[in-house]
């Protein structure tokens, strides 16, 4: 299995604050994005990429992002197995970047 890339919620802030545009895909429900999301960020619930990985471009870094980081890392597996090289996971997910603010 190859090794999947990690950002921490901290450098994902900075490296939006300074103004770098990312490819960012949130997995979670409708109920939690509801409370809130990065802005920025694509809404793909972790159940809906098989249908919908066509709107998932396949360029560079793809950070995917949930509510503590396991969700997103499963999205990760699934599109590094159909070809993605970029696939970055938001280690500790929303918990961890609200907790930061």
């Amino acid at each position: 299995m190859t090794q999947i890339a990690e950002i921490e919620p901290s450098v994902l802030r900075q490296r939006l604050q300074a103004g770098e545009r990312l490819q960012m895909i949130d997995v979670r429900e409708d109920e939690e994005v509801a409370a809130g999301m990065i802005e920025g960020a694509k809404h793909i619930p972790l159940g809906q990429i098989p249908d919908r990985i066509t709107e998932i471009e396949n360029t560079g870094e793809i950070i995917f992002i949930c509510r503590s980081g396991y969700r997103s890392e499963r999205a990760c597996e699934y599109l590094q197995q159909h070809g993605y090289n970029g696939c970055t996971n938001m280690v500790g997910g929303m918990l961890q970047w609200n907790q930061e603010q």
